[in-house]
């Protein structure tokens, strides 16, 4: 009787939570009365995102850490793209603009750092040269020449904007927990990448980082990662924001969670090795379908290694 009481509440919660997923929006009479929730209904939010469980070091039977690019012109991964332009409210909001709001929050900034390693922290404004550039226009150099200043008009911003982010990058933990006989995984870093800001207009961009597979189109217009942040240290920050559900409006899927259950495609570029953990693209080079088969025997590696513990 105790368990079936449980699930019956457990029903009811989550069935509260999908009511309240776009709230007040049939009852509001102002367009600011939307998304204001009552108080019974902030009582029945969750929010926290699921901790992780401990895990010791010695009930890690077998691990193996891998880098994967998430290129984000495949449909499995639009969610984390769109929205890029537009104001559709504070719910509505791509992955890019989430980070760099927290990025830019003086009271609760996110730490970037220069690599997944997270050896080097970095600041806002050392990422203004890799997030922004000031140019003048060929009239404007002519002016300058012919009268010796330049009008504001003839020089020009350009920023990344959400956009711009081609892809995203990913370190993560593959483990086996021999205590529950698994095979699980851990995100532990994530990085927004996007071509050079000093050639994303022109026709060829700069930063051969990830080799001439998976993305598509030339090998020089590959995007580099703008900043590294530690995953776990922005997990509430993705649960409080939300992404766009295209089965059910009604039902937003966290940030958090579209992540920690894989609801993306991802291919993996580096793992952990004896070489100074190099690249795929650093051993297998100019060859696009041997690099994919390569990805693909990494992760079939990995997968085997939990098949293989319950083979006799």
């Amino acid at each position: 009787m105790k368990l079936k009481r449980f699930l019956y509440v457990g029903v009811a919660m989550l069935a509260a939570q999908t009511l309240f997923a776009q709230a007040n929006v049939l009852n509001a009479k102002i367009p600011e009365e939307i998304g204001m929730k009552t108080e019974a209904e902030l009582l029945l939010d969750n929010d926290k995102p699921l901790e992780y469980g401990y895990v010791g070091d010695r009930d890690i039977l077998f691990s193996k850490m891998i880098w994967e690019k998430v290129v984000l012109d495949e449909r499995v991964n639009f969610p984390l793209y769109f929205p890029i332009e537009g104001n559709l409210g504070d719910d509505r909001k791509s992955l890019y603009q989430v980070l760099m709001e927290n990025v830019k929050d003086s009271v609760y900034g996110v730490r970037m750092y220069a690599d997944s390693y997270f050896t080097e922290e970095r600041t806002l404004k050392d990422l203004e040269a890799s997030m922004s550039k000031i140019d003048t226009l060929d009239i404007g150099i002519e002016q300058y020449n012919a009268e010796g200043f330049i009008d504001e008009q003839y020089i020009t911003r350009r920023d990344i904007g959400p956009a711009d982010i081609q892809s995203y990058l990913i370190k993560g933990l593959w483990y086996f927990d021999k205590r529950q006989g698994e095979l699980k995984y851990r995100i532990l870093a994530l990085a927004p990448a996007a071509p050079d800001v000093n050639f994303i207009d022109g026709n060829d961009f700069g930063g051969d980082e990830f080799g001439d597979y998976g993305g598509g189109g030339d090998a020089n217009s590959e995007p580099i990662p703008l900043f590294w942040v530690f995953y776990p240290e922005v997990r509430d920050i993705l649960h409080d924001a939300k992404s766009f559900n295209n089965e059910n409006s009604a039902t937003p899927i966290s940030f958090d969670h579209l992540l920690n259950s894989r609801r993306f495609h991802g291919l993996i570029y580096k793992e952990e090795n004896v070489y100074g953990d190099r690249k795929v693209e650093e051993y297998i080079s100019e060859n696009a379908l041997m690099q994919l088969l390569e990805s693909e025997r990494i992760k079939d590696k990995i997968r085997d290694f939990e098949q293989d513990m319950w083979s006799y």
